[in-house]
């Protein structure tokens, strides 16, 4: 039996009714969300193995603590695209703005533009793959996780980082206290080639990524290095 997609308009479908139906019990199947218009915090909270799309540009907060659902953005997204997310994926097909993915414990988020400042902020184990650049204090405090960035990043990249594992394939601005360069590993360079490959971007060559890490000189409070707190 083929599977009905249900679809709402948010230009004469209030957002409030759209999200309260993507919250019912024992959702299943797919489901499109047409004219967004850059309404805020569309298709948050989802807790259902579902797919939703939507066509258009939203604002803040789109797909934020999403779990287990499979949500397309086909426009840009505004500030904290899929923030808190626990699992399933967020895909962007255009950019983002700044903190995208913030504090996100698990699942996929794809921006297949660019990433505004404080990508993956606090991120605590999403992977976050960004096809463009990302802006300054990208993976700011990020404790675990994967970003991978396919272009340049902004200054203080890292800043504070735990242990998320971050790969750039272009030039670093600068990088944050405690975020130094690290080798490339065969480890490394399978993760890494899953993580692209999962994204779509399995003709990158993983030769050409370097990846950051901490340092690990700030885990424990030092005078010496007060300043960098």
């Amino acid at each position: 039996m083929e599977q009905v997609v249900q679809r709402f308009d948010l230009s004469s479908t209030p957002l409030r009714e759209v999200n309260a139906a993507l919250h019912a019990p024992n959702l299943q199947g797919e489901f499109v969300i047409d004219h967004p218009a850059g309404a805020h915090n569309v298709a948050v909270g989802l807790d259902a193995p579902v797919s939703v799309s939507v066509n258009g540009h939203v604002g803040y907060y789109a797909a934020g603590m999403n779990q287990q659902a499979d949500v397309v953005i086909n426009g840009n997204a505004g500030t904290g695209c899929a923030e808190n997310m626990m699992s399933g994926s967020v895909w962007v097909k255009g950019s983002a703005s700044q903190s995208a993915g913030a504090t996100a414990h698990g699942g996929l988020l794809v921006i297949e533009g660019d990433a505004a400042a404080r990508c993956g902020i606090s991120m605590k184990g999403v992977d976050i793959v960004v096809g463009g650049n990302v802006g300054h204090m990208s993976a700011f405090m990020a404790q675990a996780g994967r970003l991978v960035v396919r272009g340049d990043a902004g200054e203080a990249l890292g800043d504070s980082l735990y242990e998320a594992r971050i790969y750039v394939r272009g030039e670093v601005a600068s990088l944050g206290a405690d975020c130094v360069a690290k080798p490339m590993r065969a480890e490394h360079h399978e993760e890494l080639e899953q993580l692209l490959k999962a994204a779509g971007f399995e003709d990158d060559d993983t030769a050409s990524y370097t990846r950051y890490g901490s340092a690990r000189s700030l885990y424990h409070f030092h005078v010496d290095n007060s300043a960098s707190y």
